[in-house]
């Protein structure tokens, strides 16, 4: 979970705070899924960006007609990143110690670089069990590492890759994606320095083969999309199929 919501009663008067569980900012959307004679204020659905591991109230609900009952029903959704940050230029290092290796899938793929938040990714054809490496300093923001089974169904195994969310000074996000079955050497909220070793590739989740899956992401306003960027090994600038 990246997020809890919760309710404080003040007086007849109900505080929603949303809990930021993550070691990093998170954006929250608040909305009612039912609600009978109350109103938010501000008023529902609301936004808020609540920092890494702090809490924010994002809105209070009231009774409209004090005289006559109510109830309601809230939702919390929270999209990890803070929608006001401002990625900076950077040249980022290869995410492991080759000089060189194939890509599977580059930026616009046809297979999963589709939607948003992957249009820019980039799939190294590494074996399980390869040494993953920070492509730059950051600190750890979220990690799945349990997760052992790999396939096509989109369905069933689309969101389930083991994967870390590393954050960087400037609000991007790395994200390194597929790795092996408690194939994470990092843990949340540690910082990690550039080219340090944070994990080892594997086959997990939507996944034909064994691969390294990266993206750099921003959150856009509760929605997180890819951006593009300039990659540098031994021999100079990596030119990705797909990329311009």
């Amino acid at each position: 979970a990246l997020v809890r919501l919760r309710l404080e009663n003040k007086g007849g008067r109900y505080q929603a705070w949303a809990d930021n569980l993550l070691h990093g900012p998170v954006e929250v959307m608040l909305r009612f899924k039912r609600n009978r004679n109350v109103h938010g204020s501000p008023a529902l659905p609301a936004e808020a960006t609540v920092p890494a591991r702090s809490s924010v109230l994002v809105a209070t609900v009231s009774m409209t007609d004090p005289i006559r009952g109510g109830d309601f029903e809230l939702l919390l959704d929270g999209l990890p990143g803070d929608p006001a940050a401002q990625p900076t230029a950077y040249e980022y290092r290869l995410p492991f110690d080759y000089a060189r290796v194939r890509v599977d899938q580059g930026p616009g793929g046809s297979f999963s670089h589709n939607d948003p938040q992957n249009r820019y990714a980039v799939d190294f054809a590494l074996a399980e069990g390869t040494p993953i490496v920070a492509v730059r300093e950051g600190v750890v923001m979220q990690v799945e590492s349990d997760f052992d089974k790999a396939g096509l169904n989109r369905e069933k195994y689309g969101g389930r890759a083991n994967f870390i969310r590393l954050l960087h000074d400037d609000g991007s996000m790395a994200v390194y994606a597929h790795l092996q079955p408690e194939g994470v050497q990092v843990r949340t909220g540690q910082r990690v320095r550039l080219g340090q070793r944070i994990g080892l590739s594997g086959n997990t989740g939507f996944s034909t083969a064994p691969h390294l899956h990266f993206v750099l992401q921003v959150n856009r306003g509760m929605r997180l999309e890819s951006i593009p960027f300039r990659m540098f090994g031994p021999l100079g600038e990596l030119r990705f199929p797909g990329s311009r």
